[in-house]
C-alpha cells in the first residue's frame, strides 16, 4: 500500500484554513519552533497583513502514526477566494481528500459550499472540522447539524478543533491517514503529470508545481507539454518542504517540484498534461481549461514619464501570474497606459496594492468592466472591452453580457434587504433553501457588470456583514446595453466612457455630471458638463465662470463707460470659448469609482 497521502483544506475566508496549516507542520516537525510564524505557508508581505492566501502553496511532511508506520503527507493549501476558483479545481484535482474546515461562530458560508462542491465533483474524500472551538460565541452543535445538512455522514466522525488553541490537530493528523484514500501507484504506465501551479525563480526561470499520476519523472527525462505541445528537458525535479529539495526522481502518488529551463510562466498553464517524449499519450488529464479574464480596466501612470517604469512592473508581476493580461493603449484624457485583464475584483485589488507597493508605482485606475459580445448589422461578431471601442449605434444589431450565478448565504432576517438589492442590480431570483432555521441560502443570476462594482460593499452593509456571496460564470444573454459618454464643452472624455443598462444610464450620468462639477475648478469661461447617449443629451451641469471685476476702478461717471468694459470683457470671453481647454484634476477620474449606485 502506498504511504502517500494527498490533501488540500478548504474553507471560506477567514475561517483558519492558514492557522490549521500552521499547526499541522509543527505537529510533524516540518518547521522548527524557530521559524514559526502566523500563517507560515502565506509568504507574501499582502497575504500576511490581509489575512488571506492569494498563491497556492504545496508543502510535504512526514507523519508517524499511531499504528506506527511512518506516512508521507502532501498538503496542497489552496485560496479561498471566488477568483482563483479555477485554480482551487486544480488544486483538488491533484489530491484523494480534503479537509473542510468550518467556523464555529460563523457556520457554513458561501464559499465553503462552492469549494465543497468542486471538491465533491472530484470525487475526493471529506473530513469535516469545525474550528474555533474554543471561543465563547462558539455554536458547535448548530455548525455540526448544518455540516451534516450539507454533506450528510454521522456527527461522531466531525472533528472539534481550535487551530490557534492546538485542540483536535491530532485527531485530524489520524482522520488523514485513515480516512483518505492513499495515492494510487502507476510506476508501470507512461507518465502523465498534472501542472496545478507554476512561480517564477529569477535565476531558474519557471519552477513547476506537479503531481504524478502515473510513470516517473526523472532529471534529464524529455518532456513534452500537451495542450501547448512545448517541448523541454528536466534539469530538476524534486519534492517541497519549507525550501525545494532536490529528489532526482518523482514517482507515481507524488507532489512535487520540476525545473526546465522554462523561460515564460505562460508555457506552464495550469491544468496541463505532462508526458515523456519517447512515450506519447492518447488522453491528457481531465479538467483543462483557458483562464480568461472577467473584469477589464484601464491602469495609466499619474505622471505620464512613468509609463515606461509601469510597462516593466506589469511585465514582472505577470511572470508569477499567468492569469494577468496586459495590452497597451492610449487615452486622450489619461495619456499611455494600459488595458489590463482580471480574474476578478479581488485580483484588481491585488495588482494595484502590489504596484503601489513593490514597485512604487502611483496609478489611476479606469471604471472596471466586462467583456462584451456586439453583434453588428453586417453579420460580425466584435468582443468589447473597453467602451471607447464600442461601435457606432446605426452599426449594432444587438448586445450580450456576461451573466453569473450566484449564492448568498445569510440570516433570514435580512433577506428582504438582499431581494431589493438584487432587484436593483437586475439579478433573477432562482431558489431559497434553508440550510438551518436561521440562515437562508439564495440562489440569483446577476449579469456579471452589476456586481463587479460596489456590490460587495453593500451586500456587506445592508446584512450588517452577516451575507457572504460567491458567484460562477455561467453565459452571455442579449440585453438593451447603450455606451454613456462625458463630454466638457462638447467635447468627449474617453476616460469617463461607460457601458450600462438603458434603465441605468440617467442616473449614473447626472451623478457623475454633479460629481465632477464639484470637482472640476472654475475656469474665466463657462464649462458645460453634459453625459450623453450617441448625440442624445441626457444629463447637464453647468461651471460658472470666474469673472474678474472691470469696472472696479469706475467709481462714478456715466453708466455708458461701464457698459462699455463689460461688453469688451464678454468679447474676451467668447473667444477664450473657443479656444479653452478644460483643467481636469486627479480627483475627477478616481470620482467615476466612487459613484453610489
Amino acid at each position: 500500500m502506498s504511504k502517500y497521502r494527498n490533501f488540500c483544506i478548504i474553507a471560506h475566508i477567514d475561517h483558519g484554513k492558514s492557522t490549521l496549516a500552521d499547526r499541522l507542520l509543527e505537529h510533524t516537525g516540518t518547521v522548527n519552533s524557530r521559524n514559526m510564524m502566523k500563517q507560515v505557508l502565506d509568504n507574501m508581505e499582502l497575504e500576511q497583513e490581509r489575512g488571506i492566501t492569494i498563491k497556492l502553496h504545496a508543502i510535504q511532511m512526514k507523519y508517524e502514526a499511531k499504528d506506527g508506520n511512518e506516512y508521507i503527507l502532501n498538503l496542497i493549501d489552496t485560496p479561498g477566494h471566488v477568483d482563483f476558483s479555477y485554480e482551487v479545481s486544480r488544486s483538488l484535482a491533484a489530491c484523494e481528500g480534503a479537509i473542510l474546515v468550518v467556523d464555529a461562530t460563523q457556520g457554513v458560508e458561501a464559499q465553503t459550499i462552492s469549494n465543497l462542491y468542486l471538491a465533491i465533483d472530484q470525487g475526493l474524500e471529506i473530513i469535516p472540522v469545525v474550528n474555533k472551538i474554543d471561543l465563547q460565541s462558539a455554536m458547535i452543535d448548530e455548525v455540526k447539524d448544518q455540516i451534516i445538512e450539507l454533506i450528510g455522514g454521522k456527527r461522531e466522525d466531525i472533528i472539534s478543533a481550535s487551530a490557534k488553541s492546538d485542540i483536535g490537530t491530532e485527531e485530524i493528523l489520524e482522520a488523514i491517514v485513515n480516512k483518505i484514500p492513499p495515492a494510487k501507484i502507476a510506476e508501470d504506465k507512461p507518465l502523465r503529470a498534472l501542472i496545478f501551479d507554476s512561480v517564477f525563480d529569477i535565476y531558474r526561470g519557471v519552477v513547476v508545481y506537479l503531481r504524478v499520476f502515473e510513470g516517473t519523472l526523472k532529471e534529464g527525462d524529455k518532456i513534452v507539454f500537451y495542450f501547448n505541445g512545448k517541448e523541454f528537458e528536466a534539469e530538476e525535479t524534486g519534492i517541497l518542504k519549507m525550501e525545494r529539495l532536490r529528489t532526482k526522481e518523482l514517482a507515481s502518488g507524488n507532489v512535487g517540484y520540476l525545473i526546465a529551463n522554462i523561460k515564460d510562466v505562460n508555457d506552464s498553464k495550469v491544468g496541463d498534461t505532462i508526458f515523456h517524449k519517447s512515450q506519447p499519450i492518447e488522453h491528457p488529464l481531465p479538467g483543462y481549461k483557458e483562464v480568461k479574464p472577467m473584469v477589464f480596466s484601464g491602469i495609466y501612470p499619474t505622471q505620464s514619464n512613468e509609463f515606461e517604469l509601469l510597462r516593466d512592473s506589469l511585465s514582472k508581476l505577470k511572470l508569477n501570474d499567468a492569469s494577468l493580461t496586459y495590452v497597451p493603449e492610449t487615452s486622450v484624457a489619461l495619456g499611455f497606459g494600459f488595458r489590463c485583464g482580471f480574474l476578478g475584483l479581488l485580483h484588481l485589488e491585488i495588482i494595484q496594492e502590489r504596484l503601489e507597493r513593490e514597485y512604487g508605482m502611483t496609478i489611476i485606475t479606469t471604471v472596471p468592466n466586462a467583456e462584451y459580445k456586439v453583434y453588428k448589422t453586417n453579420q460580425e461578431v466584435v468582443l468589447v472591452d473597453n467602451p471607447t471601442d464600442m461601435p457606432e449605434p446605426v452599426e449594432i444589431d444587438y448586445i450580450e453580457e456576461p451573466y453569473i450565478s450566484a449564492h448568498i448565504i445569510t440570516p433570514s432576517e435580512y433577506i428582504g434587504n438582499i431581494m431589493k438589492l438584487a432587484s436593483d442590480r437586475r439579478g433573477v431570483y432562482k431558489t431559497t433553501n434553508y440550510i438551518d432555521s436561521k440562515r437562508v441560502d439564495l440562489h440569483i443570476e446577476f449579469p456579471l457588470a452589476e456586481i463587479i462594482f460596489d456590490f460587495y460593499d453593500k451586500l456587506k452593509s445592508t446584512s450588517r456583514g452577516y451575507a457572504s456571496f460567491d458567484y460562477h460564470f455561467i453565459e452571455y444573454r442579449k440585453s438593451d446595453l447603450v455606451k454613456l459618454d462625458i463630454l466638457l464643452n462638447g467635447e468627449s472624455v474617453d476616460a469617463f466612457s461607460a457601458i450600462l443598462h438603458r434603465d441605468n444610464a440617467f442616473s449614473w450620468g447626472k451623478k457623475l455630471c454633479e460629481k465632477l462639477r464639484k470637482l472640476i475648478p472654475r475656469q474665466m469661461f463657462e464649462v458645460a458638463i453634459q453625459a450623453a447617449i450617441g448625440s442624445k443629451v441626457i444629463a447637464r451641469e453647468t461651471i460658472s465662470p470666474l469673472r474678474k471685476n472691470v469696472i472696479a476702478k469706475c467709481y462714478g461717471g456715466d453708466i455708458s463707460r461701464k457698459r462699455k468694459l463689460l461688453e469688451k470683457q464678454k468679447e474676451g470671453k467668447k473667444r477664450m470659448k473657443q479656444v479653452g481647454s478644460v483643467e481636469i484634476p486627479q480627483e475627477a477620474f478616481l470620482a467615476a469609482l466612487t459613484i453610489e449606485r
